[in-house]
């Protein structure tokens, strides 16, 4: 099993589009953050985990799971990369790999240390694109291999035939 833990904040400074969201709406671009990371975990079959600072969230430590990924606020006097470290020692065994998603150079050292790969944020970046064209290159072939109708419809008629389908009248 592979498990991909992510600097949420890191990653968010570092990738062009959430860092000009995160200056309008920083909720947003954690959001967003985590709505890329469930496409890739979807795609790859990865588990992933995204890790945030409680810095930026006051209050105390928080975890939950929303697009089936696992989202964790540190406590207030823990950072991301202390966070990241424990949970690196804790998932780490024989069957499972742990790559932490960082480019902060002190935390690449403190993972390797744990038996951990690291992925800088432009490398996940990359990764997250190749992902997009794939599951769009599926989506285009999925549509090329739908039966067209074995009777030609004028759009009219089909329209009619569509809302008879849902029940509309």
């Amino acid at each position: 099993m592979d498990i991909l833990i992510v600097d949420g904040y890191n990653i968010i400074g570092a990738w062009p589009e959430l860092n000009d969201l995160k200056k309008k709406d920083l909720a947003s671009a954690r959001d967003r953050l985590i709505e890329i990371m469930a496409d890739y975990q979807a795609y790859t079959g990865y588990k992933v985990i995204v890790v945030f600072d409680a810095y930026e969230v006051k209050g105390i430590e928080k975890k939950y799971r929303k697009h089936k990924i696992d989202v964790i606020f540190t406590k207030v006097e823990e950072t991301a990369d202390e966070r990241i470290e424990k949970l690196a020692v804790e998932l780490n065994n024989i069957k499972t790999q742990i790559h932490v998603a960082t480019s902060d150079f002190t935390e690449q050292w403190a993972i390797f240390g744990q038996g951990a790969l690291r992925i800088s944020a432009r490398e996940l970046l990359i990764e997250v694109e190749a992902v997009d064209r794939k599951i769009g290159g599926r989506l285009e072939k999925t549509k090329e291999t739908i039966p067209a109708a074995k009777i030609p419809l004028s759009v009219e008629v089909a329209e009619i035939f569509e809302k008879w389908r849902r029940g509309k009248k």
